[in-house]
Parts: structure tokens; sequence; C-alpha cells
């Protein structure tokens, strides 16, 4: 019988999360208030939580940027789905800040007729600016998903928006 616990692997590289905040959430909030379709509350408390997480366990975390966007994007979801049957239980309309504070004027509402990962897939690859590839890293899924949800997502905003405003994306 051994009495001794395994040991952990090696801790590796030290994260600075204070310079990775300064760095990364001013960029995860855009993504994420977009995504949640211009509601500043979800975008702080998801963004707000997923570094919170991430300072629980920065031991098990290797790369923490992905990391953060996927988290934060999950917590998201949730708060989303929670309004939702909040707000289906209780038949009032949500409050909604201004989307000219972000800079995302009239597509704010037209992303909210996307589906919540044609509404991912679309935010961080036009709005976060990143390649599909680093889209599906942050998003958990497949480059073929992704793909998948720009060409549906990029066709409603189309019906949507006309033709001007999604070439402008």
């Amino acid at each position: 019988m051994r009495s001794e616990l395994p040991d952990r692997a090696p801790p590796g590289p030290v994260v600075d999360y204070e310079q990775v905040f300064r760095d990364t959430a001013p960029a995860l909030w855009r993504a994420i208030y977009a995504f949640a379709a211009g509601q500043r509350a979800v975008a702080d408390d998801a963004v707000a939580e997923a570094f919170a997480r991430a300072l629980e366990r920065t031991d098990q975390i290797r790369d923490p940027v992905p990391w953060l966007y996927r988290t934060a994007f999950r917590l998201a979801a949730e708060l989303l789905r929670r309004e939702r049957r909040q707000r289906r239980a209780l038949e009032s309309e949500p409050e909604h800040v201004p989307a000219t504070a972000a800079g995302l004027g009239a597509l704010v509402p037209a992303l909210r007729q996307l589906s919540p990962a044609q509404r991912a897939a679309v935010v961080l690859h036009y709005e976060a600016d990143l390649p599909v590839r680093e889209v599906a890293t942050q998003m958990g899924t497949s480059v073929a998903a992704v793909k998948v949800h720009l060409f549906r997502g990029r066709r409603r905003l189309r019906e949507l928006l006309g033709d001007e405003e999604v070439d402008d994306a």
C-alpha cells in the first residue's frame, strides 16, 4: 500500500494573467458582446467569470487565450439560455444596451437572428479578425463546422441586411 500521493507534472511556464487580461479582455469582451446581441451584462459576466475560473486553474491551463475564449463563449451561451427561459416564464422583453457602444450598429439586431454557433463563428472571424482555424480552436469545434457556420451565417445576414452590409463585414 502506497502512502504517498503521485507527484503532479512539473508546472509549465508561469502565465502573467494580468498581462493576458490587458491584452485579451477588450477583444474578448467585444466578441462576447456581439455574440450576446448587445447585452452588456452578459459580456461583462462571461468575461469576468472566465478570467476568475482561469485564475483558479492556472496550473491546469496550457494556453490561456483559447481557453478563455471557449470558456467565455460557453458561459455567455448558458447565461443567454437562462435568460431566455426566464423571459419565457415572465413573458417580458430583455433590456438591451445600444449596440453603437461597441461600434456594431445595425449588425447587432441581425446577429440576434443567427444561431449561437453561427453568431460565434461570424463574430470571431469578422469582428475579432481570427482565421478560420483559430475560430475552430476558440469554439472547440472543427474547421469544417466553422466553415458551415460562416456560410450559413453570411447567407442569413445577407437576407437580413442586403448585399452591401454583409460585404463590409
